[in-house]
């Protein structure tokens, strides 16, 4: 008894030690996300991502009508009766004036800089823009739930690739279904069918020449176009290894104001002004009204 009572402090010690490793391995396997479920490992997203151009949804062509959306004649009428509203001076169909979220597929536009969290079973995509903060991609090989609430950013499912067999994945592959309205692709206000049953596909993945740029393919199969619509975002990483991350609240100075189905200006001495010539006021019935 002496014997074991002389061995138990050194059992013990070697027992704490062995879990302390295991809590480190364990630490470290969180922190890094680097293991993925089959062997294979994931690329390398860390950082600030920010968004080379600034024009509309489409980098590649100018803002507006030059985007050359394929539009149906309905939608396409529609899109041209927003541009003739912005022309007068409205905002237009854009809910981002009236600080509703961005949501899918406009918040890959980034705004403001992204950040990619990725873990074996969900990846996120953050942002401060205009109350779009963050994005769920669920990597964990579930199915679509049958009943999902329809959310501004829609619900993603993704699946990592290995396209070259090096047993690092090369691709996220995404689609996102379930989303709500109001929405359009950009601040032109090229829109969405209104019936809310777009699906958005996406192939995230850093450029082969060159790992700080990352590109979205993103298309789009919605009840308003004629054919399906792809594009491509590209972001730059920051080369700062600690960058500024901004916070903004869109309320918050906000002097764009909807009434109905009619759009108007907060002042500077905080009162109602039309954003157009000839503009009627809104219904004041409700207003105890000076003789």
């Amino acid at each position: 008894m002496r014997v074991v009572g002389r061995r138990s402090p050194v059992i013990g010690a070697l027992i704490c030690s062995l879990v302390h490793s295991l809590g480190l391995i364990a630490a470290v396997f969180v922190a890094t996300g680097a293991a993925a479920l089959d062997g294979a490992t994931y690329p390398d997203l860390q950082g600030q991502w920010s968004r080379l151009r600034a024009t509309g949804w489409d980098p590649d062509k100018p803002w507006g009508r030059r985007q050359q959306p394929p539009l149906t004649a309905e939608y396409q009428a529609i899109f041209e009766a927003n541009l003739a509203e912005q022309a007068a001076g409205a905002p237009g169909d854009s809910p981002s004036w009236y600080c509703l979220p961005y949501g899918m597929p406009q918040m890959m536009m980034a705004y403001d800089p992204m950040e990619f969290v990725v873990t074996p079973t969900t990846t996120y995509v953050l942002t401060s823009h205009n109350n779009d903060a963050h994005r769920r991609i669920f990597t964990d090989g579930r199915n679509w739930p049958q009943t999902v609430e329809p959310t501004f950013k829609g619900y993603s499912i993704g699946k990592w690739i290995d396209e070259d067999g090096d047993g690092r994945y090369d691709v996220l592959e995404v689609e996102t279904r379930h989303l709500k309205g109001p929405r359009t692709y950009d601040a032109s206000g090229i829109p969405f069918h209104r019936d809310d049953q777009a699906v958005i596909k996406e192939r995230i993945a850093i450029d082969k020449t060159d790992r700080n740029l990352l590109r979205d393919e993103i298309t789009v199969i919605d009840h308003a176009l004629t054919r399906p619509w792809t594009v491509t975002r590209t972001y730059r990483r920051s080369p700062d290894p600690q960058p500024e991350w901004n916070e903004e609240a869109c309320a918050e100075g906000n002097e764009h104001v909807r009434i109905g189905n009619a759009a108007y200006f907060l002042s500077a001495d905080g009162r109602l002004m039309p954003v157009k010539k000839g503009q009627p006021p809104p219904d004041l019935r409700y207003f105890k009204m000076d003789k």
